[in-house]
């Protein structure tokens, strides 16, 4: 058998963010990545794999237009500060802003030649802007009402620019301003057909109809040749967006067909468009006639009910080029793609990609199938979403249950179909079959919201449900057919009242012979199947508890609390075994791992952790979520983590524990080789190489023993340059912080002075300010650079006295100290003598002998004698007790006055000079 490997690291795969919490959003040309509104931030998407690609952070307001340039390289954007925003999305950066408005920017379109931008705001202005300049070209009043949609004239030729509005009441305008004119306020027309606000509109492709669509559930077709009313169509809902089809797209193709095969066309090209609104159904329409060509049977959205009581299914549609189909947005932040297909003789809109903006707080997960190739998630709504892992995109919805899901669980069956269940507050259960996506079974029979359910680990035949009414009941997937059109109801097998308070959580165990379900009374209890006969009750929470959990191969169960606690718990005496503490705040889901030796837990706090049983010791711990951590699974073969929480996103984690060990493994191999290679460059005296080689192993006292070697050899310079031109900007940002920290050291500084003045020699400052952070290093030099110039200017000054005595030395002939005879070193203890009994001035007598000798050498001129004669003067009017002193002393007293005076001929002579 396999040795167990216990896990000591996991790795975080950022699988779900959001990034699209309704509003404005834009598409680029090719489809490629999708530019959404989320809060007061702008998220730029990859529309393949639903990943963040880059953030613009806003001006804290939230984000009220958005449009990219025709090039996909500029992206223009507006909040409720008014503030009008260019981006560059090479850079990321806001190259230029300004305001216009007096209110908030409602809608903006950019022009086919990329220099124009045209914005409408709910001040009932429509200005057209200079994109270079920043300047306004055009400034137009008329409309009565809040600018719903502007748009430029497909057709660069034709300098036409339209506007539509709410102007309040029964009336809503269509305007047409003409942009080639000087004049201002120059609107040619007027389209007044509408009743309620223009929500959409859309050109045709050769450019003379112009289609307008709106709340007042019709979409008006105007002639641009007269702007006369061709033809009114009725759709019956309310219109949120409008698209016109081109000739050459693959909807326009599979309509013909279908046209050709009906035998209803004429001689005229019909003009086919896109209807989409609060039903949340598709629909596809022909000019000719004024027919619908094709409606979408069932609808892909959740309908919402806004607070006046009107119905939003879609909020916004737009035809995506490059022949990729048709792109349609929800009121519950969802991207659908669709694309139209012709096959045996009928129309049929297949949804080939949905991208969940927004999913709120998941609160339950698990993955679907043996392959765990799918994700279930519960997230505050009336649906389970499945995503599937590989490209992140919603694979399908399950929708039936009537209020919030608050719980799911998985199984494969014996009969291998991947059934789903779900607990929610509308009292039911369901009973889903994944392949299908249809509700097999429904569950009805509790009082209360349903809190808990658990699939049966061995047989699978049967689940467990835990509600709020207090109850636990097990129901039986007996008499489930393979196709059955219609869900049959659930029965309950058994029932028990099993706490006081709602039943927060419940598990079966792996033989199938017990469950254990915890409460908000905290307790757990753990019930023989099938009867639900009590076994025994865990008690010693201090509040309740939110996960339970069977170990796969012990007798155990563990729990988890809100008194912030990790418990497991015996289950032939009720004892606890071992308690976990370290979360911070409750903790909301405790699961085994690594064959029961191991334990994942998560908490409120939005932490992650990694415990090992054995040790009570937490291994690891993970912060990756904002909010608390309501969601955790693991995969049964690859015990892969998937973590989901209040702050909507979902992680995915996996177990990096080998691969860690042969990462470290791998780098000290690497280390090994770099350091004997670190050997030979300095045997062979490549400095250069040296320093590289210790600059990738990040070696700063190697580096430092580096500099000082080559500081003290000739042309140190030339040394140091050559090794310091070979630096990037990382490496110079590493080696400025290594030069702060040899730098705070008095015995370093010398050499870290040293290579930064070589580094601003070779390098301009123009660079050196491109480096990330090198500010804050800069300035952590400055203060310790000015104590150690300031030390040394001191020691500088201190050289100067030495200076002064020596230059002073030098003037009685310093040469001849040495001509001083032999015979007197036996005479210096007895002339010392006195002075030592005293105590004082030992020195004075060596230098009183060496200018004694100095006298009986040299004649003195007159002006030394008058000197002397004056000094002998000044030293009779001391004090009388060293009078006393010095009077004992004779003749060697009068040695010690000519010392004096020599020493301050001397200082006389100095100061003449």
């Amino acid at each position: 058998m396999e040795s167990l490997r216990l896990k000591t690291n996991y790795r975080c795969v950022p699988a779900l963010q959001q990034f699209y919490t309704g509003g404005p959003y834009a598409v680029s040309s090719d489809g490629s990545f999708i530019v959404c509104a989320c809060a007061d931030s702008i998220k730029i998407v990859d529309s393949a794999t639903a990943s963040i690609k880059s953030t613009l952070e806003g001006d804290s307001e939230q984000v009220t237009a958005l449009v990219l340039s025709p090039d996909d390289k500029i992206l223009f954007s507006s909040s409720h500060s008014r503030q009008i925003r260019v981006w560059d999305l090479s850079t990321l950066k806001c190259v230029r802003s300004w305001k216009g408005h007096e209110g908030p920017v409602m809608c903006m379109t950019c022009d086919p030649s990329g220099g124009l931008l045209a914005t409408g705001g709910a001040d009932r202005k429509v200005l057209v802007w200079d994109v270079d300049g920043g300047f306004c070209t055009h400034f137009f009043k008329g409309h009565g009402g809040v600018v719903s949609c502007v748009m430029f004239h497909p057709d660069p030729e034709k300098q036409l620019l339209f506007s539509g509005s709410d102007d309040g009441g029964d009336n809503a305008t269509v305007r047409v301003w003409d942009i080639s004119k000087t004049k201002r306020k120059n609107c040619i027309a007027t389209l007044d057909n509408h009743r309620s606000a223009v929500t959409s509109i859309a050109v045709s492709e050769d450019g003379w109809t112009l289609l307008s669509a709106g709340r007042d559930k019709v979409v008006t077709l105007w002639d641009l040749h007269d702007y006369s009313n061709k033809k009114t169509v009725v759709t019956n809902e309310a219109v949120e967006s409008v698209c016109a089809i081109s000739a050459g797209s693959p909807f326009a193709s599979s309509l013909d067909s279908h046209r050709q095969n009906s035998k209803k066309h004429a001689g005229s090209q019909a003009l086919y468009f896109v209807t989409v609104g609060e039903r949340g159904i598709v629909r596809i329409w022909s000019s000719e006639g004024a027919v619908c060509l094709f409606e979408q049977q069932a609808s892909d959205v959740t309908n919402s009910t806004d607070e006046d009581g009107s119905r939003r299914g879609f909020t916004s549609a737009v035809m995506l080029g490059t022949n990729q189909g048709l792109l349609c947005v929800t009121a519950d932040q969802q991207f659908l793609f669709y694309s139209l297909n012709w096959t045996e003789e009928l129309l049929q809109l297949s949804l080939t990609k949905r991208l969940v903006g927004y999913n709120e707080e998941v609160v339950d997960m698990k993955f679907v199938g043996d392959d765990e190739k799918f994700l279930a998630l519960a997230t505050n709504l009336e649906q389970v979403r499945v995503y599937d892992l590989a490209s992140m995109s919603c694979s399908y919805v399950l929708t039936g249950h009537t209020e919030i899901i608050l719980c799911l669980d998985t199984c494969v069956s014996i009969s291998g179909r991947n059934l789903i269940v779900t607990g929610s507050k509308d009292n039911t259960v369901r009973l889903w079959e994944s392949e299908s996506t249809s509700c097999i079974g429904v569950g009805i029979g509790h009082m209360g919201a349903v809190g808990a359910v658990a699939f049966s680990k061995r047989n699978r035949d049967f689940f467990v449900s835990g509600s709020s009414d207090h109850t636990l009941k097990v129901w039986s997937m007996d008499g489930l057919s393979d196709n059955g059109t219609a869900p049959i109801n659930l029965k309950a097998k058994a029932v028990v009242a099993a706490h006081d308070k709602d039943i927060n959580c419940v598990a079966v165990a792996p033989n199938d012979s017990l469950v254990c379900s915890g409460s908000q009374d905290r307790t757990a209890c753990v019930w023989r199947l099938p009867d639900l006969v009590s076994v025994v009750v865990f008690k010693g929470h201090k509040r309740g508890i939110w996960s339970v959990e069977f170990s796969p191969v012990d007798q155990c169960v563990v729990t988890a609390s809100g008194d912030k606690t990790i418990r497991i718990w015996a289950i032939s005496d009720g004892s606890c075994l071992k308690t976990f503490e370290g979360h911070t705040s409750s903790v909301l889901r405790a699961l085994f791992i690594t064959r029961g030796t191991q334990i994942v837990s998560c908490g409120a706090d939005g932490l992650v952790k990694l415990w090992t049983v054995k040790s009570n010791e937490c291994v690891a711990t993970y912060d990756h979520h904002e909010d608390k951590v309501w969601a955790l699974a693991v995969g049964r073969k690859t015990e892969m983590l998937a973590t989901g929480g209040s702050d909507a996103v979902v992680n995915l984690w996996l177990d990096s524990t080998a691969t860690d060990k042969e990462e470290a493994f791998r780098k000290e191999e690497e280390a090994v080789l770099k350091g004997q290679e670190l050997e030979n460059a300095l045997s062979d005296a490549d400095y250069t190489k040296a320093v590289q080689i210790a600059f990738e192993l990040r070696r700063p006292h190697k580096l430092y023993e580096l500099f000082a070697e080559l500081c003290r050899k000739s042309g140190a310079e030339d040394h140091v340059d050559r090794a310091l031109k070979t630096f990037g900007n990382e490496e110079l940002r590493l080696l400025f912080n290594y030069i702060r920290e040899w730098n705070t050291k008095p015995k370093l500084c010398y050499v870290s002075q040293f290579v930064l003045f070589r580094v601003f020699n070779i390098f301009p400052p123009t660079d050196i300010v491109q480096i990330k952070g090198v500010g804050e290093l800069l300035e952590g030099l400055i203060p310790y650079s000015q104590r150690h110039f300031g030390r040394i200017d001191r020691l500088v000054r201190s050289t100067f006295l030495l200076d002064f005595i020596l230059s002073g030395m030098s003037v009685i002939e310093p040469d001849t100290q040495q001509t001083v005879s032999k015979a007197e070193f036996p005479l210096r203890p007895e002339i010392d003598a006195p002075d030592q009994e005293n105590g004082i001035e030992e020195k004075d007598h060596t230098i009183e002998n060496k200018s004694a000798s100095k006298k009986r050498k040299s004649n003195k001129s007159s002006l030394e004698n008058e000197i002397e004669e004056k000094d002998q003067t000044l030293e009779n009017d001391n004090d009388t007790a060293s009078k006393k002193k010095k009077s004992k002393k004779s003749k060697h007293g009068s040695h010690k006055k000519v010392k004096d005076v020599a020493y301050n001929k001397v200082e006389s002579i100095q100061l003449q000079a």
